[in-house]
């Protein structure tokens, strides 16, 4: 099977060098997702090809990369091309409610917008934005282009903002799958699609 792993910086980073060596010698197939976070300044060079996914958030970017600041778009847009740069396949930034921009194998570069919401409590957010992601990455075939699986991680991780606690306020299973099956239902409206709703 393909499946999905996912590291962060809460564990020795020899340790995930390491697992990321591991799997894909054993599973090349497997999409290795990883998240900078907590922030760090710099990481070996030999791990970014080692990864499919790399996320960090606009504050994580800029202790990476040593930018002053990442506040718009365009700042965003410019980090993923040094991130990418690096050898990791897609390079994200997530920037709260200004949303997500990621430059894809493809080379190219993305923007996407998250839903307006009132914020309660922001601690986690990022965790749900991941933890939907590589929930999405594992279970869908080919219905779900990335930019899809990114808006929808989007509207987790904007869930999520809305109550206090951090996995308190993670939406469950049933949230994602009914957006999910809103998508379908929409995309066969549109013809794109003959899934059922």
């Amino acid at each position: 099977t393909r499946g999905v792993a996912v590291f962060q910086m809460e564990i020795p980073l020899e340790t995930t060098l390491a697992s990321l060596k591991l799997i894909k010698s054993i599973n090349p197939s497997c999409i290795t997702i990883f998240n900078a976070a907590p922030a760090v300044k710099e990481l070996p060079t030999e791990l970014y090809p080692l990864v499919d996914v790399f996320c960090v958030n606009e504050s994580e970017a800029e202790v990476l990369l040593g930018i002053e600041s990442i506040s718009t778009v365009s700042d965003a847009e410019g980090a993923v091309k040094v991130l990418k740069s690096h050898g990791c396949q897609v390079a994200m930034v997530t920037m709260g409610g200004n949303g997500v921009v990621y430059l894809d194998e493809a080379g190219d570069v993305t923007h996407v917008p998250c839903n307006k919401v009132h914020a309660v409590d922001t601690t986690g957010a990022g965790d749900a934005f991941i933890g939907a992601l590589a929930s999405l990455m594992a279970r869908d075939g080919k219905f779900l282009a990335f930019r899809e699986k990114v808006k929808l991680s989007c509207a987790v991780a904007s869930e999520s903002v809305t109550k206090k606690g951090t996995q308190s306020s993670y939406p469950d299973k049933d949230f994602l799958d009914n957006l999910l099956k809103d998508m379908a239902c929409y995309a066969r409206v549109q013809g794109e699609t003959t899934a059922p709703c």
